[in-house]
């Protein structure tokens, strides 16, 4: 067609675009609403990833590079940005039994020298480092009690950290009794600038509020700053606190470096830092990386192959699946808003042809409307867009967790998306506007229909495609076919694009259930039946939108049923838990206030157990060395992996846990305490919900209970403890940990929860085995429930002496749908219940004259409200049937796909299966095929009008 012939169209289509509102602002509003949301996800997309000069500013504020000593005498390969991976290389790691580790002489200087001391020798000259000291999460006090926290050091006034913590409002802390929080610590605490807080051992000195900063990379972030020397060393000198790597106490390893002007670490210096133990961040490098092949990280990357395809991310094959069909399905809803605009204006484009237009200038009016309202659509989507982030950009922030390096708007990425709803118009108008190009030009201008029997080659391509799309959807999500993307997307797009296709001759299959029916839907039935090129686009509306809801459905279910599966509770019904399973040593000396808050906040509470954890050689609650115990299987049925004698070549351990059946058992355990407990027949009654009294006897008398009988062997349980091993120790021979291993008589009892690889014992019988209990809370087991309101009442009173929640309710399994699913699931009923109406006024369009006749003959309304009904309830319930079965094939598939992303070795059969687990929620979905077409029927007729305007029959 010539230029000219497409603007006359164009003229043509916008005018009938304007001259039918209604119809054209739905359509708009249909692909306006994807715009927006591709817009807006892009926007913030293309805002929120950061440019590396931004990145560098919210890793080292304005600093040349953060220096890190991962670990002295070791050897370090990083990516440009460390934090996009790096690995480990310590000698002593690969030396033989009690051998001496061969040291470089590089690691060898990292042993022998003190980090801070190793850094400035070999940094450029005039180098200064500014040390991070991060302590570890205590509690402060808060408005109504405790609040958990994070505790830093760094002198705010000091610019080289603007960028990485930036001040909201307020000062910086002047001196060591002030300090700075973050917004989440003052929003939670509900305390304010002025305010005194005390942090958890230091309760005599108080520190004063005098200023609100945020790290701009994580707002969430909870967390008291204080001046350089005013609190982590204080804070591990306080009585009873952690004096481990994580308290932050010692000598800093990690520092921002401030370089001369003019100078720069490049990226030889970054490599010779990493032979000396140190990751590199570096402004330098971050802005002008190296070529990947000269970085040897990546070097051993490849070579393993341990690069995953973008496009094989199990998050972008769902997400790259659910846009795709939603995209198809606006193209089938917007498809028969076409097919109305071209039913009603028949007799103009019959006028068209009839003046010497061909079927390329009918068709171009069609696409034409396509065209004015996709463009319309996209842009106003676009804008809205745009628009809404710009407004709500704090808001979006504030929900990801950090800031925007900047509002981006990316001119080929909005031009992308104004394609895609260009797209979108011209395709929903493609099958109309052939369909209008067809019709007999006598038929169009008389108002007949033209009746053609369905076409039996494209029901068989349909059916083909219905197979074959169905075939790659479901097998390429589990076996790699192409990428998975394109696979679930593509097989998901191509079967329902089959059914579509089916749909002509399945609607005629569907006449033939005629007979059975009353006069009403039989006259509505065949009507459908007869008009085929309105029925079929109307069906595939129907089925368009009740195949998202299914699909929805099929996903939510599936995952409900996992978690429902997967779950393992903490203990009996209604048991009262204080604890975790290791408290710290402030926690156990504040245990027994915790007990009476509980007990006098929750009624009727019944006998008290205390659960004591069992140790070795100390109990690492101050950072130190301890030994490790764990309960056994017998060797024989022990998973080869596991034997700390054994060596293993590359991908052996990973061979034998994948074809090993020893290797892949389900070891999920409800108790939240450790592999051995100490307590009495109180304790097997709370916690295990044991019954019988031979179990409490047998404790009594010294011998141990288990709850697995493949840990019992000869009557006997094989306990493992290993000699403690001193981590911070650095260098020195490498050397296997010391094991022993005791057998202790032991009898079985059933449990209420699953517990492998647990057993009690009685604190005497640790004592006879040289072990030293210490207690880590209090189990009770009520004859119900307490009540969500006591509950929140021991929570208060708790959070009044501890900032750490111990107490759980076990309330058995928990649903996860929550809002979000039911929200899903009534929006895509909404959207079916849409299609169905659109239906409607596809067949109330084309009925017009039959219904003109129903009423010269004398028929009720009620006739005729009733037979509009009918008509809508017919194309609803053919849509809905389809909509099942098409629908069925993305939900099983994105289930495949997350059970194949989940499949690692050593994974159990049945934890496998859960993972992969296809539910069919058969209540939803009979819902939706009987209560569907009931709705759509009854709003027909009664959104039907009583007196319709008389037209002449023509011919």
């Amino acid at each position: 067609m010539k230029l000219s012939a497409w603007r006359l169209a164009l003229r043509i289509a916008r005018r009938d675009a304007l001259r039918a509102k209604g119809r054209s602002a739905l359509v708009v509003a249909m692909v306006a609403l994807p715009v927006l949301g591709v817009t807006g996800a892009d926007v913030v997309f293309r805002s929120a990833d950061l440019s590396p000069a931004e990145h560098a500013v919210r890793v080292m504020g304005r600093a040349a590079a953060e220096l890190e000593m991962v670990e002295r005498g070791s050897a370090v390969k990083q990516a440009p940005d460390p934090e996009k991976g790096f690995s480990v290389e310590n000698p002593k790691d690969k030396a033989k039994d009690g051998a001496a580790p061969q040291y470089t002489p590089a690691q060898q200087r990292s042993l022998d020298t003190e980090p801070a001391k190793l850094a400035s020798q070999l940094l450029p000259a005039g180098a200064t480092l500014v040390p991070e000291r991060q302590g570890p999460y205590t509690a402060a006090s808060s408005a109504d009690g405790l609040l958990s926290t994070r505790v830093t050091e760094a002198d705010l006034n000091d610019p080289v950290w603007n960028g990485r913590v930036d001040r909201v409002k307020g000062r910086a802390p002047a001196n060591d009794h002030e300090t700075a929080v973050t917004p989440d610590f003052l929003k939670r605490s509900g305390l304010k600038i002025g305010d005194r807080t005390a942090v958890r051992g230091l309760e005599a000195t108080p520190f004063t509020i005098t200023g609100v900063y945020e790290y701009p990379g994580d707002l969430t972030a909870t967390e008291l700053i204080a001046p350089p020397g005013s609190l982590v060393d204080r804070l591990a000198a306080a009585p009873g606190a952690s004096r481990g790597p994580s308290s932050g106490s010692g000598e800093p390893t990690t520092w921002l470096v401030k370089l001369p002007a003019g100078v720069d670490l490049d990226w030889p210096k970054v490599v010779e830092l990493n032979g000396h133990g140190f990751t590199v961040t570096s402004r330098a490098v971050l802005i002008d990386p190296p070529a990947r092949a000269d970085v040897p990280f990546f070097a051993e990357e490849d070579l393993h192959g341990t690069t995953v395809s973008y496009f094989d991310k199990t998050s972008v094959v769902i997400l790259a699946t659910v846009v795709g069909m939603a995209l198809l399905e606006i193209v089938l809803l917007a498809g028969p808003a076409f097919a109305v605009g071209a039913r009603r204006s028949r007799r103009q484009l019959g006028l068209l042809a009839a003046a010497g237009g061909d079927r390329a200038n009918v068709r171009a009016v069609v696409l034409g409307g396509g065209i004015v309202l996709g463009v319309t659509g996209a842009a106003v989507g676009l804008a809205l867009g745009v628009g809404l982030v710009a407004l709500l950009r704090t808001q979006a922030e504030e929900y990801s967790g950090r800031r925007f390096g900047h509002f981006a708007l990316q001119p080929l990425d909005l031009a992308g998306v104004l394609l895609v709803g260009l797209v979108t118009g011209l395709l929903a108008a493609v099958v109309p506007a052939v369909q209008a190009s067809r019709q007999d030009v006598v038929s169009a201008l008389t108002g007949r229909d033209s009746l053609k029997p369905p076409n039996r080659k494209l029901a068989v391509l349909g059916l083909l495609m219905l197979g074959g799309g169905a075939a790659l959807a479901l097998f390429g999500a589990t076996s790699g076919i192409g990428n998975r993307s394109l696979a679930v997307l593509g097989g998901s797009a191509v079967a329902e694009l089959g059914m579509v296709a089916l749909t002509p001759y399945l609607v005629g299959l569907f006449g033939r259930l005629g007979r059975w029916l009353s006069l009403g839907p039989r006259l509505a039935l065949r009507d459908s039946v007869r008009h085929r090129g309105r029925t079929a686009p109307a069906v595939a509306a129907v089925m368009a939108a009740v195949a998202g809801s299914v699909a929805v459905s099929v996903y939510t279910a599936s995952f409900e049923e996992q978690y429902r599966r997967e779950y393992v509770a903490h203990g009996p019904s209604g048991a009262v838990l204080l604890g975790s399973g290791w408290l710290s040593g402030t926690d156990g000396k504040l245990l027994p206030q915790m007990r009476e808050a509980v007990e006098r906040s929750i009624p009727d509470l019944g006998p008290r157990a205390d659960v004591q954890n069992v140790h070795y050689k100390g109990d690492c609650s101050d950072g130190g060395p301890c030994g490790y115990i764990s309960v056994d299987l017998p060797k024989e049925i022990r998973c080869p992996v596991l034997d700390d004698d054994r060596e293993f070549g590359p991908g052996e351990a990973e061979r034998i846990l994948s074809t090993d059946k020893r290797c892949q058992t389900d070891d999920r355990r409800g108790s939240p305490f450790g592999s051995l407990t100490a307590g009495d027949a109180v304790l097997l009654h709370n916690l295990y919900g044991v019954t019988d009294p031979a179990a409490g006897q047998a404790l009594a008398a010294g011998k141990a209970v288990v709850f697995d009988a493949r840990y019992l062997k000869d009557g006997k349980l094989a306990l493992n403890y290993n000699e403690p091993t001193d981590f911070n120790v650095s260098g020195g021979p490498a050397r296997k940990p010391v094991r022993h291993e005791v057998a202790v008589d032991a009898v079985l009892a059933d449990a209420v929860l699953p517990a492998p690889g647990q057993a009690v014992i009685s604190p005497d019988t640790a004592a006879r085995l040289g072990f030293t209990t210490a207690t880590s809370g209090s189990v009770w087991l009520p004859g119900a429930a307490p009540s969500d309101g006591s509950q929140q009442k021991a929570d208060g009173a708790l959070a009044r002496i501890t900032d750490r929640g111990l107490l759980t309710v076990e309330r058995g399994y928990q649903s996860r749908a929550g809002l979000i699913t039911l929200g899903l699931t009534v929006f895509a009923g909404l959207v079916a219940l849409g299609a169905a109406g659109i239906a409607t006024g596809l067949a109330a369009a084309d009925s017009q004259r039959d219904l003109t006749t129903l009423a010269a003959v004398g028929a009720e309304p009620r006739i005729r409200r009733s037979l509009s009904g009918f008509q809508c309830g017919v194309i609803a319930a053919m849509g809905a049937l389809l909509g099942v079965v098409s629908g069925i094939v993305p939900g099983v598939a994105l289930r495949k796909v997350e059970g194949a992303a989940n499949n690692y070795p050593g994974i159990s059969p049945e934890k496998l299966a859960d993972k992969a687990l296809v539910v069919f929620p058969w209540p939803t979905i009979a819902a939706i095929v009987v209560v569907l077409p009931l709705l759509a029927a009854a709003l027909a007729a009664v959104l039907t009008r009583s007196r319709i305007t008389m037209l002449r029959r023509s011919g």
